[in-house]
């Protein structure tokens, strides 16, 4: 049995106490699940799928309850204390995640926020947080291609854009000029590989590009024409955030929609405006 503090595990109930249940934790022996957490319903010798982190007695326990961040994983979390020797993080649980002093960039204030990552403390055993996050990602040559969808935190701002952790593993960055959203630090988003450089370095993007893209909008935009009436009043020169608000898509590909309708026939561009043809009716 590979026991795994700081992450889920699915364990066996081995009996009923008062005060909760104990689970089997193999080498570990047995495992509490206080009474607070017991399900409404279950049998002894069913497998319960569990969080285990340290008590405040530093004793292994078992929790039904999802923290914000699973050991291996980066979160952007809320400082709720402070004191000599380091910071006290809310990550969803009882007992506060401890980030020692050694391990901020700068000292961290209380009701700020965070980008951490949760880490396993080989010595004491521990699950302790890092904001010295560049030290936890991949320094592989990243096995993305072009296009490849991935799950994306955003990290923070930099001159060009704004950095993100890729898939919990790899550093990329997003172009402000390639935004046409709201994006801020703690965002968890869907993105697609720009390109992946020669130097490793990845570049991303929040919309896949392509002829197929442009194809699907062009039906939706073309929908959305008919559902309002026969026309709109966006057109090549509307804002792009107006766009991106409406239809969620970048202006470049608005626009390429719109030159796929009009080749079409399908609808007519007026000053202001876009109108149904008589084809498309």
């Amino acid at each position: 049995m590979n026991i795994q503090l700081g992450r889920f595990n699915i364990l066996e109930i081995v009996k009923e106490v008062d005060f909760g249940l104990y689970l089997d934790g193999g080498e570990y022996g047995e495992i509490l699940l206080p009474l607070r957490y017991v399900p409404e319903e279950f049998e002894i010798g069913e497998m319960l799928n569990v969080f285990l982190y340290l008590d405040m007695d530093e004793r292994m326990v078992a929790t039904t309850l999802t923290p914000y961040v699973q050991v291996g994983g980066f979160a952007y979390l809320e400082v709720s204390w402070i004191n000599e020797f380091g910071a006290f993080l809310d990550w969803g649980l009882m007992k506060d995640l401890f980030v020692p002093f050694r391990e901020q960039k700068r000292d961290m204030e209380v009701g700020e926020k965070y980008i951490v990552y949760a880490d396993l403390d080989e010595e004491s055993y521990r699950i302790v947080g890092s904001a010295k996050i560049e030290k936890f990602l991949s320094k592989e040559f990243p096995p993305y291609a072009e296009g490849d969808e991935v799950d994306i935190l955003i990290w923070q701002k930099s001159d060009l854009g704004f950095k993100a952790i890729i898939n919990d593993q790899f550093s990329g960055l997003l172009y402000d000029n390639e935004i046409f959203q709201p994006v801020y630090t703690g965002m968890r988003l869907k993105a697609f590989i720009k390109q992946v450089r020669e130097d490793g370095k990845i570049d991303l993007i929040l919309q896949q590009g392509g002829h197929q893209t442009v194809l699907d909008f062009s039906n939706s935009l073309l929908s959305y024409i008919k559902d309002n009436g026969g026309q709109t009043s966006f057109h090549d020169r509307s804002d792009a955030e107006e766009i991106y608000s409406v239809f969620g898509v970048s202006k470049k590909v608005f626009k390429k929609a719109i030159g796929d309708l009009y080749k079409r026939r399908l609808i007519t561009l007026e000053p202001g405006k876009l109108v149904l043809s008589d084809n498309s009716k």
